[in-house]
């Protein structure tokens, strides 16, 4: 299986956005608009788009549907995420053109609608991991802190199709992956995309040797850290 390079794009309000605890702050990349980002990466060569409602994602609230609609028919598959917690929420990404979808890590409480949610969505949903401290522990929600290995293997048994693991603590940070996360979670048998700090090309073959299928590169991809065509178009992409 090739490796998938997949630029992302947080979206708060229709705007471009970047993580912090708190909440979304607005970004200036691409003076702000998220279509005009998308674009940049088609033309880049990506396949794929990963972006993130970080408004249902801190709010409870999908106020972006329509970003990914726009950025779904400039012809490229969308990757939707950010606070997926329900079938009904999945289903309004596909609906507005997304590719796939996402299950956020604080769904993962109620193990009887995970599953249901995988069951109803087989290829099109992916279960979103965040490790922190080796523990599932999702940003922006209180109280869920949940077992790595035991909960993998719940959702391998269950028929989850794939994992995108998303290391907490490297959100935004560039200071490169958590391969060992990584190689954990990969133990579960499912493909695996890598998120969180990556931030050069180096980045990208560790998680490749690691044994991940395709990482999520944010804010390098953003802000020219990493040659997004070059990644793309090398053996890696």
């Amino acid at each position: 299986m090739g490796f998938e390079v997949i630029p992302a794009i947080d979206v708060a309000g229709g705007r471009l956005a970047s993580y912090s605890p708190g909440g979304p702050v607005p970004a200036s990349a691409f003076d702000g608009d998220p279509l005009a980002a998308a674009a940049a990466y088609v033309a880049a060569g990506t396949r794929w788009v990963h972006v993130v409602d970080m408004d249902l994602a801190f709010d409870g609230l999908a106020r972006n549907l329509d970003v990914v609609h726009a950025i779904a028919a400039l012809g490229v598959q969308v990757q939707a995420s950010g606070g997926i917690s329900t079938i009904d929420q999945a289903r309004a990404a596909l609906e507005a053109g997304a590719h796939r979808v996402v299950l956020g890590s604080a769904a993962l409480v109620d193990e009887a609608a995970a599953i249901e949610a995988v069951a109803s969505l087989a290829d099109r949903l992916f279960i979103g991991i965040e490790v922190d401290d080796g523990r599932i522990r999702p940003r922006g929600t209180d109280g869920v802190d949940l077992p790595l290995v035991e909960t993998l293997g719940w959702l391998a048994g269950g028929g989850a199709r794939a994992f995108l693991v998303t290391a907490v603590a490297r959100v935004g940070t560039l200071d490169g992956p958590d391969v060992a996360v990584v190689e954990r979670v990969v133990r579960a048998g499912r493909p695996v995309i890598a998120a969180g700090g990556i931030a050069s090309m180096h980045d990208l073959a560790s998680l490749r040797a690691a044994g991940a299928v395709g990482a999520v590169v944010g804010r390098a991809a953003l802000e020219d850290g990493i040659e997004l065509e070059a990644a793309l178009g090398s053996a890696l992409g």
